[in-house]
This record gives structure tokens, C-alpha cells and sequence, in this order.
């Protein structure tokens, strides 16, 4: 059976997250250099890198950048942004030596779409397994407490040309979030993202050897609140 994140992650996602653009990119990137001892030429895997406006940040301040995700619409997208090399994907198999990377990233919560806890590890694993020892993990993920506490069940919102309607709901005891786009034209798409904790998430890396070291709440370097929008982990690997 096809999953959603399979279907979603084309055209149709670009034209409904068009505020994700590279300013927003400048700014996750800029914290990461500002916190960790960077260094130009580092080797740098972005994880899920979709149209590639995080790689090309991260290229553009010195980082030996590959990008790597599974969709080929948002793989030709990335091509158009900067000439790096991409590879397309899953996470939960990555194509990488391990122990063959300084910095490995996954952001703006590409992260958190399988089915069961066990993939979300494995995956988060082999992320972890592909920077060497002393290298770094960074995961951006929105944060599970701030979404339950702020969720809005419907809204109406233009996706592209079209008019688009956007319902929310919490499944599985609130471990899910899924979200529901409806086009105008009928054409339906869902996402389903698990509700992970920060302190899940640290506990998951810690099980991986990767040890949280820095933490923040928001790309400008906020900290992590029940209300803050973001979970940035930054995790030393043992």
C-alpha cells in the first residue's frame, strides 16, 4: 500500500508552504553554525532535504552538502536551487557509509510519518550512524506540546490557483496529528505525523548514542517551552 508521504510531497506541498522560503532556511542554518564548532568543509547529509533550500544554506556557508529525500518532484526542485548532489531515498534505508559525515540534519519536521515508534527509531538510527564519532545530529521537529494546545480543526486557505480547505484532528490518544487538504477541484491529500515529545525525542537519540548538547524553541534561538513552535535538537554523537 502506498503511504501518504509518498503521494503528498510534489507540487501540491510546494504551492501550500510557500512561506518556507529561503530566509527562513538562512536563519535554521545560521544557528547551527553559531552553535556547533563549524567548520568549512564539513560533510554534511541533510536528511529529507525536499526542495533543497536548507542544503543550498548550508553549501553556501562552506558545508560539503548532499541532499537526499524520496520525492523526485522535490528532488528536480532542489536541482533548480543549487548543484549539489542529490539522492533519492528513504530514511529508514539510507545509502550512506556510516560513520562517514561531521553534520547530518533533518528539518522542518520531516520526520515523525510511519506507522510505528520502531521505524521512527530505525530511521532516527540511521541518521545518527552516519556522522562519525564527536560529529552532530540536528533535528527540527514542531513541538507535540504546542500543537495539541493550539490546534486549529478547520481553516480555509488557497493552494496554488485553487481554493483549499484544512482540517485537523488529533487520532490515537493525540499520538497523531493528521491533516486533511481538500481542493476545490475534489482532489484530497493527508498527512499523518506522530506526536513526539521533546523528551521522547531525546530519549530515542540517547538509545542511538547521540546525546543532546543544545536545545532551542525557535530558528532565532529561543528556548524550547511547552508553547515554543519548534523542538531543535542538536545531539553530539558517542
Amino acid at each position: 500500500m502506498t503511504e501518504w508521504f509518498e503521494e503528498w510531497f510534489g507540487e501540491e506541498y510546494l504551492a501550500l508552504y510557500p512561506h518556507r522560503d529561503d530566509a527562513d532556511a538562512d536563519r535554521m542554518v545560521a544557528l547551527i553554525r553559531r552553535t556547533l564548532d563549524w567548520r568549512d568543509g564539513w560533510r554534511v547529509l541533510d536528511v529529507a532535504c525536499g526542495a533543497g533550500r536548507h542544503a543550498r544554506a548550508l553549501s553556501d556557508r562552506g558545508g560539503r552538502t548532499i541532499g537526499l529525500d524520496l520525492s523526485m518532484p522535490l528532488l528536480r526542485r532542489a536541482r533548480t536551487v543549487a548543484e549539489l548532489p542529490y539522492v533519492r531515498a528513504d530514511m529508514r534505508s539510507l545509502p550512506v557509509r556510516a560513520r562517514s559525515m561531521d553534520l547530518v540534519v533533518n528539518l522542518f519536521t520531516s520526520f515523525g510519518y510511519f506507522a510505528t515508534d520502531d521505524e521512527h527509531e530505525g530511521a532516527l538510527g540511521q541518521m545518527v550512524q552516519s556522522a562519525h564519532v564527536g560529529g552532530w545530529f540536528v533535528l527540527d521537529f514542531f513541538n507535540a506540546e504546542c500543537i495539541i494546545a493550539t490546534l486549529v480543526p478547520c481553516e480555509e486557505t488557497t493552494l496554488g490557483a485553487q481554493a483549499a480547505r484544512i482540517e485537523r484532528r488529533l487520532e490515537g490518544d493525540q499520538r497523531f496529528v493528521v491533516k486533511t487538504i481538500t481542493l476545490e477541484d475534489g482532489r484530497q491529500f493527508v498527512e499523518r505525523v506522530r506526536l513526539l515529545s521533546a523528551d521522547a525525542l531525546r530519549a530515542m537519540l540517547a538509545h542511538r548514542g547521540a546525546t543532546v548538547k543544545h536545545e532551542f524553541g525557535t530558528y532565532d534561538g529561543g528556548p524550547l517551552t511547552p508553547r515554543s513552535p519548534r523542538v531543535i535538537l542538536m545531539a553530539q554523537v558517542g
